[in-house]
């Protein structure tokens, strides 16, 4: 029987949320209220309007709640009586033990009853809402997920068959106790077992409300949690990956001085209009000394825009983005080390107390974070004596900061007006002052959030709303797309497109390493028994997205691939000792990887318990193991590499610990991941993948496994000097691999020799020539003239035309996918949502692309088609893509070269369509998401159609079960 407790039907995510002190002591008052109340012996509808009152008093008031036709409590999704119910609850008083269902008996008469309440909400009013069930006799709680009953009754026709009959009269009775009797029993009987339920006794709770113990608050958080609407009526909460943070994203762009609008049916991030410029936020500031101390002289402006206007704006905005990305990263860091010390207040960094102007921010930022303890100065060490130094260069100057300003630069004379809907103005903070100094606005800002709550459950005074990581990620895409509109994939189509691709990646390289034949991740799990082999195997899959944007897919694929190994197995310590089942679970949760004990309590970091840090170190090596060996990123934009990196270095952040070798001490540092994720452009390159570099290797005296060491060395390079000689050194080593490859050039080498040819001809010569002897040399020479003509037009435009600035060379930037002798292996997994630009719209770039030879070009196509094709030609043989895009592909006039492509070319292994469902919140596109191999196509694609937002909720399974199997080629038009 599928009995389950409250810790783990919760939602892993949700129990991270804290609970505010006034709410949780409301509760408990009403929970008091509701036990004081009951007396056995009651009326049931006494006992029903108690529940009732207890429900109203806690969670329930907003929402329109009352009996209903034979159903005995009925919520409603809002306070209308128009809205679905979505929460229907069948009470038994408490002396009603004949009716009422247990653990030893649940085909009793309150299941049934709440079966056929269902059944006439989901058959009869097609009510496609509900989201729970609930049988009680007020002491013991039944709770049933509408999930199950959708698969568990719903789905059986024969039921459904049954029903129908027995509604319309068909059946020998059209009593409810007949239908109870002849139909549900027989139903119920047949799932008994296996139909999951939560259940709770509050008598069991009731001695914990009178206690006032962290271990007492943490059983009730569990109660309060299971009773909330965010539980029951499945609502999104603080910390969901699917949804934006709307206050704190709209108050961020306002202190950064920026703003959404709308244009050509997107949602683009535009500097804030003339009039509600305000000269104190980052970006006005900064576009002002900028302007003020001339400083696009020194940069290439060709880079950054058309006009000087354009070009201050892009300028500032990188630099704004880089500076934001380090203060929210030194705020996650301050949290988790507030949270490593119980709070202790030594460890906070990040305050206007602390840091009092621009200048102490650089201070902060270059002689602090970057330096390692032995480095600093006497003042810093007594300043910022507890800010750990990670070894990030994040906390270098860039390249642009160099060229033009460092954040000490801007002016502090103004104050930046509050935000009307500031959080600072909430009833907790009543800020009453209409200005404050950007720094202190910012830190203000930042402290009324919460960034520390990962695996804690707690009560506060001020329960802040929860911002983590993937929280976090959702404001980086947006702010990252400010350019072109921005379009966040979420999370759930995220961890659905990675566990899919990365399950059939792993089950390919097991299956071509061993010989086996293993379909699923248990069938692999069962033939695994060298785990030092298995992990190899998996430490040595290469994962790219070719449009990285932020790292989204990039941290959904970390996650999968921790998960992956502990499902498997194979995830050890340091040692080589399991992670074992029976003392933890890992699961993926809103897009975050959640780690529990065995007796479901979140996990959290403990430097002064060996065990505790067994499992943290092990998650960070881990995390660190795949981020430097398995995961790789490109993208046009620098400051989407820029966040990539950054989003990667919060996942390890969220695992650092203090290392045994400084006596728990220090932190450990963070790894160079920043040499994995590279700015370019994926569609353009000038070396085909296909090209032999072999002489070029032995001509130039390089050598791969030189090359791969220098990287390898470079990741885990500890300081400044070292990082920079090797960058130096790997920057030499691409340059003679490009001269060289360019020097080979067949185009080059035809220009040279046609030179040579028109040079001599050209040339005095001993002899007069004949008439007919000169017709022929002059006709060859105006051929040659021509011919070298459009040679040296075909390298000037790719001297002097911008797009082919940022041409990404995947034939050596990535030396990871390259064999001894150089050739190009090409990656086992393609991931991504490649962006959505008609290429008629691109001008000048698109006829690049048309040049570059993309089959599956079509002048009145999209650019995701190309990278499709990109993506195909960038895998390992029998390798995996796995994208989603715009659905027109599959019916537009310009998808008939892909359709022709995939289904010639590749091995469709699933095709889910999204017919109808709005996917991506900025934009109206219908998407798809296409799984495809690099194989022979053997015809035989399983696709699934989603209409309906029911089939989001779980989407693996849903494809499992409405999916059917079909020739690619004949299904698409």
């Amino acid at each position: 029987m599928g009995l389950l407790k409250p810790n783990q039907v919760l939602n892993k995510a949700y129990r991270q949320v804290a609970i505010e002190t006034t709410d949780f002591d409301l509760f408990k008052n009403a929970l008091r209220t509701l036990r004081d109340n009951i007396v056995d012996g009651q009326r049931e509808h006494t006992q029903k309007e108690h529940l009732r009152n207890f429900l109203s008093e806690t969670f329930y008031k907003p929402y329109y709640m009352a009996p209903e036709e034979d159903i005995d409590l009925a919520i409603r999704l809002d306070k209308t009586i128009k809205s679905n119910i979505g929460l229907l609850i069948e009470v038994k008083s408490t002396t009603n033990k004949g009716e009422m269902i247990s653990n030893d008996n649940l085909n009793r008469k309150a299941l049934q009853e709440l079966l056929l309440y269902y059944l006439k909400e989901r058959v009869n009013k097609k009510n496609n809402d509900i989201k729970y069930l609930i049988a009680t006799n007020i002491h013991e709680f039944f709770i049933f997920d509408a999930h199950e009953f959708e698969r568990k009754f719903y789905q059986n026709k024969q039921l459904r068959r049954e029903f129908q009959d027995f509604v319309d009269g068909r059946k020998t009775s059209n009593k409810t106790d007949f239908f109870y009797t002849e139909i549900a029993t027989t139903y119920i009987e047949e799932v008994k077992d296996s139909l999951e339920y939560t259940y709770f006794n509050l008598q069991d709770y009731q001695h914990l409300l009178d206690r006032t113990d962290s271990s007492a608050s943490r059983k009730l958080i569990e109660l309060y949690k299971i009773f909330s609407d965010t539980h029951l009526l499945k609502l999104s909460f603080q910390n969901d990956s699917n949804s934006l943070n709307r206050g704190f994203y709209t108050e961020l762009l306002h202190i950064i001085g920026i703003e959404e609008r709308k244009e050509n049916n997107k949602t683009v991030i535009v500097r804030k209009a003339v009039e509600r410029r305000d000269e104190a936020s980052l970006l006005e500031n900064t576009i002002n000394q900028l302007d003020a101390e001339d400083c696009l002289r020194h940069i290439n402006g060709s880079l950054y825009g058309n006009d000087y206007e354009e070009r201050l704006f892009n300028v500032a905005m990188e630099l704004c983005i880089t500076w934001m990305n380090r203060i929210l990263f030194l705020k996650l860091l301050e949290a988790q080390m507030l949270k490593y010390h119980n709070g202790d207040a030594i460890y906070k960094f990040l305050s206007i107390t602390k840091i009092h102007d621009y200048d102490d921010l650089n201070t902060l930022f270059f002689q602090v974070l970057a330096r390692d303890m032995g480095s600093r100065t006497h003042s810093i060490m007594h300043d910022f004596a507890y800010v750990p130094y990670l070894n990030s260069s994040l906390f270098e100057v860039t390249d642009l900061e160099s060229k033009t300003i460092k954040i000490n630069s801007l002016s502090q004379r103004t104050v930046l007006p509050v935000l009307a809907s500031s959080v600072l103005r909430n009833k907790k903070r009543n800020l009453q002052v209409n200005a404050l100094p950007t720094l202190q606005y910012l830190f203000a800002f930042l402290d009324a959030y919460n960034f520390a709550s990962e695996g804690s459950e707690e009560v506060q005074e001020e329960a802040k709303t929860l911002i983590n990581a993937s929280v976090l990620g959702l404001i980086f895409e947006k702010i990252n797309g400010h350019k072109d509109g921005s379009v966040f994939t979420p999370g759930f189509i995220t961890m659905f497109m990675c566990r899919e691709a990365i399950t059939k990646t792993v089950l390919q390289k097991f299956n071509g390493y061993y010989g086996w034949n293993c379909t699923t991740r248990i069938e692999l799990y069962n033939h695994i028994d060298n785990i030092v082999e298995a992990n190899e195997l998996i430490n040595s899959l290469r994962l790219c997205d070719p449009a990285v944007g932020s790292g989204h897919f990039l941290v959904s694929a970390l996650n999968e691939l921790i998960l992956l190994k502990y499902e498997l197995g194979i995830l050890v310590d340091a040692t080589g000792k399991r992670i074992r089942k029976a003392d933890y679970q890992l699961a993926i949760e809103n897009d975050e990887l959640i780690v529990t004990d065995t007796e479901g309590n979140l996990f959290a970091y403990n430097p002064l318990n060996a065990e505790s840090r067994r499992m943290q170190e092990t998650l960070f090596k881990e995390k660190r193991q795949i981020i430097e060996n398995c995961l790789f990123g490109v993208d046009i934009n620098p400051n989407s590499v820029k966040i990539c990196r950054l989003r990667l270095w919060i996942e390890l952040l969220k695992n650092a610990y203090y290392t045994a070798e400084s006596n728990y001490t220090y932190l450990e540092t963070l790894p160079n991941i920043d040499i994995n994720i590279k700015c370019g452009n994926s569609l353009l390159h000038r070396f085909a993948l296909t090209d032999s570099i072999q002489t070029v290797l032995r001509e130039s005296s390089i050598s791969i496994s030189q090359y791969k060491e220098a990287v390898a060395k470079y990741k885990n390079a500890q300081s400044k000097s070292e990082k920079q000689d090797l960058e130096t050194f790997i920057t030499e080593i691409k340059s003679k691999l490009k001269t060289e490859i360019n020097r080979r050039d067949a185009r080059l080498v035809r220009l040279n020799k046609r030179r040579s040819e028109l040079a001599n001809l050209q040339a005095p010569q001993l002899f007069e020539p004949t008439k007919k002897e000169k017709k022929a040399s002059d006709k060859r020479i105006a051929d040659l003239k021509k011919e070298i003509a459009t040679l040296e037009n075909i390298f000037e435009e790719i001297r002097s035309n911008k797009i082919y600035l940022g041409a990404f060379e995947w034939r050596i930037e990535f030396p990871e996918v390259l064999d001894a002798e150089g050739n190009f292996l090409g990656f086992d997994c393609i991931i991504g949502n490649p962006p959505y630009i008609q290429l008629q719209s691109m001008g000048k770039s698109a006829d690049v692309l048309e040049c570059m030879g993309y089959i599956t070009y079509a002048r009145t196509g999209d650019i995701y088609c190309l990278f499709y094709e990109l993506g195909m030609n960038l895998l390992t043989p029998n390798g995996f893509l796995c994208y989603i895009t715009s659905n027109k592909w599959m019916r537009a006039g310009y998808g008939e070269a892909l359709r022709g492509y995939f289904a010639s070319k590749t091995n469709p292994i699933m095709l889910v369509d999204f017919a109808g469902i709005k996917i991506f919140d900025a934009i109206t596109v219908e998407a798809n998401i296409l799984l495809s191999q690099k194989a022979a196509n053997i015809f035989n694609t399983q696709a699934c159609l989603v209409q309906d937002s029911n089939g989001l909720n779980n989407l693996s399974d849903f494809v499992q079960q409405q999916g059917v199997k079909c020739n690619f080629a004949d299904s698409i038009p």
